[in-house]
């Protein structure tokens, strides 16, 4: 369906691919993943509309493949009132109606011909789309999705997550020969991420979708293509799999590595002491010994390990509090109460302490982003802070924290930064070359612009954090990265998520909205609640003993101890071979 050879392409800041090449074919389900920033969302346009864009290579798609896309950011028309059903059905409904004003005509023109000709292409084009059977077709995705409460709900009432689906339905519904979703699961809730993982598992065609979501990677897709530092690799097969050979072929090349550089380092020793002889003994023989034993060395120069999947760059974050203050009440709302339409919180009551890591978590649309943003403006009558507690705040809407039309470089002096070398130095921590310090953030991708609030939310040394979604856009390894960084904090945290791993892995308790309020649940509640409602205990609880064998097999190998890396390699299979 789709062939990619040698395909290169650049920005005028930065090369995007160096000669990337792989083929997408019929029926597969595809995961496309990398490191936030390394061109997954430029690909998927330069598949979309290879004209727009100059690139070398060669890139071939199948003429008669039609393309269904769901855009990483859905817009909504608001001032169009359509129900769910219409707004799904929007292109059945049209046809239908014109197939029905064609036989309309039918009855009173005498250009009979002209008028079976638009009817039969009509015909031709709605058989093609299944339109026979697009309302029985309908209810079925929608009870997968578990939104046929909605069917008859308009649009404008449905919640970001629940819209978000509906596009993904959509464009299933028409039955193109591709789908291509960008990060179709950022913000969806455990409910609607489940549905999304039915949708995508019930689906026949062929899809290519940019997820970080390791629950989605793990449940859904048959093929993994990874682009990492302008390279690209393929891989059939389960991305758990994937992973696993990834960890194997970490441990053989660091392997490698380390006995490539102790023989450069011996070869290194006798190229000098040759030359040390060379200087004292004219010798003709002795000279062309030394140029053969540097040409030994440009060899093994030359041979060194190459790894660009084993070798992935992770941001290093670290938040640290400019001042601590004591076990102390850091956040008290009482009697909170708010309402949009309707009242979403009502009498609502809780407090975290000044150390108390917290998620807040409960379905899409119930009124989260809003407490946070309340809390974080410190106006209202219910919410008290800690008058020693100083606040930074991470947004989902990465607009409302960064000025889009400011440069990098711009946005840090803004957040207080004095000098070039000192912003330089600072973002190249997260991951932003020199070459890129000049760019606009709002030509960045969601996961470098989540990675640039989070280095303005570090660089404010806040004893709070308030975090909503922190987790969304970001890749794999970035979020390896902040969990730690959550871990090793110490000030207070109240995080939006709805990352199962993230929260059990970083969070103290979780605050849940349920009914129109809050209640405080301990992680053990917490597990036993997303086990009965929306995940498999089995699995999840085995996910967590390979992400802990994971983590001691990049310590061994921090540690060079390939041995004990090797025997906890073994340990991590038999964990896979039970998911």
């Amino acid at each position: 369906m789709i062939k990619v050879d040698n395909l290169s392409y650049s920005f005028p800041q930065k090369d995007l691919y160096n000669k990337i090449s792989f083929t997408l074919e019929d029926g597969q389900h595809c995961a496309f993943i990398g490191s936030s920033g390394s061109g997954k969302s430029t690909l998927v346009d330069i598949i979309m509309d290879p004209e727009r864009y100059l690139f070398d290579g060669i890139l071939k798609i199948d003429p008669n493949c039609r393309i269904g896309y769901v855009s990483q950011f859905p817009q909504l028309d608001k001032t169009k009132e359509t129900t769910v059903f219409e707004y799904i059905g929007e292109e059945f409904i049209k046809l239908q109606n014109e197939i029905a004003s064609i036989c309309a005509e039918m009855e009173t023109s005498s250009d009979i011909d002209a008028l079976l000709e638009r009817y039969q292409q009509a015909l031709d084009v709605f058989d093609a789309i299944g339109g026979n059977d697009f309302e029985s077709n309908i209810d079925k995705k929608l009870y997968l999705a578990n939104l046929t409460q909605q069917k008859n709900l308009m649009v404008t009432a449905l919640s970001g997550g629940e819209f978000k689906l509906i596009q993904v339905v959509k464009e299933m519904l028409k039955s193109p020969d591709l789908i291509i979703m960008d990060e179709p699961d950022v913000f969806l809730d455990f409910e609607n991420l489940n549905a999304l993982k039915n949708l995508i598992n019930s689906h026949k065609g062929t899809l290519l979708v940019i997820t970080h979501n390791r629950y989605l990677l793990n449940h859904c897709f048959n093929k993994i293509i990874h682009l990492e530092n302008m390279e690209l690799q393929e891989f059939d097969g389960r991305y758990i799999d994937y992973n696993f050979s990834l960890l194997q072929s970490k441990i053989e090349t660091q392997e490698q590595a380390i006995a490539d550089a102790e023989e450069i380092m011996r070869n290194e020793f006798l190229i000098k002491k040759l030359r040390l002889i060379a200087t004292n003994n004219a010798e003709a023989a002795r000279g062309k010994t030394l140029k053969a034993r540097v040409k030994v060395q440009e060899r093994l120069e030359a041979r060194r390990i190459k790894a660009p999947f084993v070798d992935i760059k992770q941001p290093e974050i670290r938040f640290v509090a400019d001042h601590e203050i004591e076990e102390t009440t850091a956040l008290k709302v009482t009697d909170y109460s708010f309402a949009f339409d309707d009242i979403l919180l009502e009498n609502v009551n809780f407090e975290i302490k000044s150390t108390d890591k917290v998620a807040l978590i409960g379905s899409n649309g119930t009124g989260k982003t809003t407490l946070l943003r309340e809390i974080f403006k410190n106006i209202h009558p219910s919410i008290e802070v800690n008058k020693d507690v100083d606040m930074a705040y991470l947004s989902q809407i990465q607009g409302e924290i960064l000025n889009e039309s400011h440069t990098i470089l711009e946005e840090f002096y803004d957040a207080g930064f004095k000098a070039y070398q000192e912003i330089r130095s600072y973002i190249s921590n997260y991951g932003f070359g020199e070459e890129i310090i000049n760019q606009k953030i709002g030509s960045l991708s969601g996961g470098e612009k989540n990675l640039l609030q989070l280095a303005k939310v570090s660089a404010s040394k806040a004893n709070m954090l308030l975090l909503d979604e922190p987790t969304s856009h970001l890749d794999t390894y970035s979020q390896i990265a902040l969990e730690k960084a959550i871990k090793n904090y110490n000030g207070a945290v109240l995080m939006i998520s709805h990352d199962f791993y993230f929260i059990v892995n970083c969070m103290d308790f979780v605050l849940i909205i349920e009914d129109k309020t809050i209640r405080e649940m301990s992680m053990r509640k917490f597990r036993k609640m997303i086990y009965a409602k929306h995940f498999d205990k089995d699995y999840l609880e085995i996910e967590q003993k390979k992400k802990s064998v994971e983590t001691q097999i990049e310590l061994a190998l921090k540690d060079s101890n390939f041995e004990l890396a090797k025997v906890l390699s073994a340990k991590l299979e038999e964990l896979i071979k039970l998911l």
